[in-house]
């Protein structure tokens, strides 16, 4: 797997748009210093921002028919709003009715990384329920660092290529030096390519310049659905912005009060959660290629599958090879959404048969590599963020050997690889400017926290966390597979979140959908 935390959220209609975790870093950065927030800035803003909050959107047609595109400016670093700017991406498709418009809700899929503007013209503007659409103006913002917005660039394709196929389970020195070695190399590389945006990617400063674009669309709170990663930047604005906060739903949610390390682990032990998941149903099917009794004798096969390849990697009909990290980046790829698990069968089969273009393509769905080699920006704004809002989960090698037994209990098939994968920011450039830390966000109206109990990426328990965290947290629980829940085929928890958005009534205390 890749060596950050990737928290990514699925979508029916738009397979693999991102959301994070990496081996670097969540947690909650400052707003101009090295400190977590204590308190929300004035409801008025500066002098100096002013001018920001002040601004004017020009709005064009773009991309999609029906959809609107702008450029909102933003500070370069809050702790000198007369500096540099930074120009964020923007787009909307307009409320549709019937109904009296109820302002703006604005999205986010997570990664960090994923572009909310992508998600927003491939998903959401058009797949959200029709009732929403109707009565809000569906708006999204490119976190600062992310697709259209100043995007952190650090390897090219072929660079990208060999990064994504190093060997994340080194067996001995010389292995443990090579992976090493790469996550410098792709540090350095983002420095040299992006050092001018690197130190302000931070979740704090994209939350701030969501509290501008709200007052810019002319909306007195902000009304907010987050997923993954996205459950962080908006739990982040309602601890900045408390009496600014409108409807807010952390769907996929995120544990802010967690350790990078803490959460890395959480999410080994969430994967293997979902891969017993997938054993189980797969070794029903006639078409199983774990050839297993039980989903423990899959893991089992599953683990040794890509021991023979850490040793021999398989073609796959073109000039890359099928190893170790690739494939394992192709099965947890498809851990997120239990309608890929037929598609991880067919890749499995062929792989096991010798031919590994079935798991290279997922893999490469997973790291959004395009056919011709190119790659969007994802990783490298996951990265950034990452290892700005939270100090590394290990700063050495021999800390992340320490590690691995710990890794491998949580996770006997994922563990190892997840382990030496948090070792990236370690070699990150520019310093953390956040620490873990409870967030609460006094003040704010009911939260809807939305969490799935076999989900891979974001575990069920830091859902039950978060919400307690929230003065106002109330917890929606969707007893189900794969990442995030709302418009993933639930009436239950479609209804209870269209209910509080349109009427801002939240779902009652520990409401459970099925």
């Amino acid at each position: 797997m890749d060596p950050r935390r990737l928290l990514r959220t699925t979508a029916p209609a738009a397979a693999a748009l991102a959301l994070l975790l990496a081996g670097g870093c969540t947690g909650g950065g400052a707003p101009a210093a090295s400190a977590s927030p204590t308190a929300a800035p004035s409801l008025s803003p500066s002098a100096a921002l002013e001018r920001y909050y002040a601004q004017r959107l020009s709005w064009r047609e773009c991309g999609v028919p029906g959809f609107q595109c702008a450029t909102l400016k933003a500070p370069l670093d809050y702790a000198e709003p007369d500096g540099e700017k930074v120009k964020l991406a923007v787009a909307r498709i307009k409320a549709t009715g019937p109904g009296k418009r109820l302002g703006s809700l604005l999205v986010n899929p997570g990664g960090p990384g994923g572009s909310a503007v992508g998600y927003l013209q491939g998903y959401a503007g058009i797949a959200y329920p029709a009732p929403v659409r109707a009565r809000y103006d569906m708006v999204a913002l490119d976190p600062r660092g992310v697709a259209g917005s100043e995007p952190v660039e650090c390897l090219d394709g072929p660079a990208m290529d060999a990064y994504t196929q190093v060997d994340q389970t080194p067996d001995d020195r010389r292995e443990a030096d090579l992976l090493a070695a790469s996550f410098k190399t792709f540090a350095t590389s983002c420095a040299k390519n992006s050092g001018r945006i690197l130190p302000h990617v931070s979740t704090v400063e994209a939350a701030r310049d969501m509290d501008i674009l709200r007052a810019v669309l002319g909306d007195e709170k902000l009304t907010y659905v987050g997923a993954s990663y996205g459950t962080f930047l908006g739990a982040t604005y309602a601890e900045l912005f408390p009496a600014r906060t409108g409807r807010l739903v952390l769907d996929g949610a995120m544990d802010p009060s967690l350790t990078a390390e803490e959460l890395n682990r959480d999410q080994t032990a969430g994967f293997d959660t979902a891969f017993r998941a997938f054993a189980a149903d797969c070794v029903r099917k006639p078409d199983c290629p774990l050839g297993a009794t039980s989903g423990q004798d899959a893991a089992t096969r599953m683990k040794a599958f890509f021991t023979r390849l850490d040793r021999q990697p398989l073609p796959t009909g073109g000039d890359r090879l099928l190893g170790e990290s690739l494939a394992t980046t192709g099965v947890i790829n498809a851990m997120y959404d239990e309608a890929a698990w037929p598609q991880l069968r067919e890749a499995l089969t062929r792989a096991m048969d010798g031919e590994g273009s079935g798991l290279l393509s997922l893999a490469d769905s997973y790291y959004e590599r395009d056919g011709d080699g190119t790659y969007s920006n994802l990783m490298s704004a996951n990265a950034a963020v990452n290892c700005l809002d939270q100090p590394p989960a290990f700063a050495t090698p021999s800390a992340v050997t320490a590690a691995v037994p710990s890794f491998e209990k949580a996770s006997p098939v994922f563990g190892r690889n997840l382990a030496w994968a948090s070792l990236s920011c370690a070699y990150w450039p520019a310093k953390a400017t956040g620490t873990p830390h409870p967030i609460k966000a006094e003040g704010a109206p009911p939260i809807v926290v939305v969490g799935t109990t076999r989900d891979p990426a974001t575990p069920y328990k830091w859902a039950k966390s978060l919400a307690a965290q929230l003065s106002s947290g109330t917890l929606l629980t969707y007893d189900g597979d794969g990442h995030t829940a709302y418009g993933r085929g639930s009436d239950c928890v479609d209804t209870a979140i269209n209910t509080y958005l349109l009427e801002g009534t939240p779902p009652p205390p520990a409401k459970r959908c099925r």
